[in-house]
């Protein structure tokens, strides 16, 4: 996910989008556990994701909370 598309979301978009990839997260923790994954790189693509997305949820946060 992009940088560009993670600003078009709003805020309770993020917060869902947050929710849907960690769930994606542990879904792969768990298959690569039982066998492994066909691209193991994409835990770490997934990983990101979620931090992108958490530090625009923070940015934004900090933004409503200073005006």
């Amino acid at each position: 996910m992009k940088n560009s598309e993670i600003l078009e979301l709003s805020t309770e978009e993020l917060v869902a989008r947050i929710g849907e990839e960690r769930t994606n997260l542990t879904k792969l923790k768990f298959a690569h556990a039982v066998s492994a994954i066909e691209n193991p790189t994409r835990i770490t693509k997934v990983r990101k994701d979620i931090a992108r997305l958490n530090t625009e949820l923070t940015k934004r946060k900090a933004a409503s909370a200073s005006e």
